[in-house]
């Protein structure tokens, strides 16, 4: 069984997509369609930049999907590859979902666009620049990263500090997990890291601290954003963050994306579903960040990244 998967936020650079347009009428017309969805030129700021235009949130969220879906589209129309035929599944790392949703026919192109640039938006303006912050917890497990984040923000009380936020954002393998919350105590649960048994801690560089508690403005917004788009079943499940779990009707689906604004991203637990579920290859599409941490999450499946057209051509031959 196989299982087409998305990457999330921080696969985006600028030149991003460039390659694929010139090369081909499929990922051309993906790029066109999105910038006319949002009313901008976004494939000019992937391709030229500057990075700091690309990196806003608003921006690179529609930009990394975009990339994924003119890849899976030169596969499609180019390839004659149907994603329905090859793949069992489909799952995306946090902004993925919708990519991996689009892919699977949920969304149509330009609704997903325009969803993920609001997303953007609201998560960026739910948390005033400086008071969040986001920080890898490296050699850490969920346990140990959970532990951690609990002392930070222990140890702000017990100085008499107000009770703040830090907590696990995303689970992602064996040995990375991101927190997420107030800056004070994100920063607190970096300088304990070591000591409570992480071999090492790195704040991200990120404008706002993405999936805790602080999000909860921009779930508000995005379940608003939800209720009014069309979304029909994806022609194979979705493995979503929140729970784990395969689904594919339209209202758990929109429940999903709701509660991930907040919840912690469990891709470890997610890949792990898929194994068990029988899943023995994955194949991500537009970055070279998932399969990585697929390999790291189950050593013993297969995991390719397709990015480029050589890239394509190869899965054609393989698929």
């Amino acid at each position: 069984m196989r299982a087409f998967i998305f990457p999330g936020q921080g696969s985006q650079a600028v030149g991003m997509g460039r390659a694929l347009a010139d090369a081909s009428p499929a990922a051309r017309a993906v790029f066109e369609e999105v910038d006319e969805a949002l009313g901008q030129h976004l494939f000019r700021i992937m391709t030229d930049g500057p990075a700091d235009e690309l990196t806003l949130t608003e921006n690179a969220q529609p930009a990394i999907m975009a990339n994924a879906i003119a890849t899976l589209r030169v596969l499609e129309q180019e390839g004659g590859v149907r994603l329905a035929d090859k793949a069992d599944g489909v799952a995306g790392h946090s902004l993925g979902e919708y990519t991996a949703l689009c892919a699977a026919g949920a969304f149509d192109l330009s609704t997903t666009a325009r969803l993920l640039k609001l997303r953007g938006r609201a998560m960026q303006a739910a948390v005033p620049v400086g008071e969040g912050a986001m920080a890898a917890l490296l050699g850490a497990d969920l346990d140990k990263a959970r532990t951690i984040a609990g002392a930070a923000v222990n140890a702000i009380l017990a100085e008499g500090g107000e009770e703040l936020v830090c907590t696990v954002a995303n689970d992602n393998d064996p040995s990375q997990v991101v927190i997420s919350g107030h800056r004070a105590a994100v920063e607190r649960a970096v300088a304990l890291a070591k000591e409570l048994g992480a071999k090492r801690a790195v704040l991200l560089p990120v404008s706002a601290p993405f999936h805790c508690p602080l999000m909860q403005p921009a779930a508000d917004a995005m379940d608003a954003a939800l209720a009014e788009a069309t979304i029909t079943a994806p022609l194979v499940p979705l493995t979503c963050n929140v729970d784990a779990v395969a689904i594919a009707d339209p209202g758990q689906v929109r429940t999903a994306l709701v509660a991930q604004v907040t919840g912690m991203v469990r891709w470890r637990e997610s890949v792990l579903a898929m194994v068990e579920g029988g899943v023995t290859e994955f194949v991500e599409f537009g970055g070279k960040v998932l399969a990585p941490m697929v390999k790291r999450i189950a050593p013993d499946v297969e995991a390719v990244s397709v990015v480029t057209m050589d890239d394509v051509e190869g899965l054609v031959k393989k698929l």
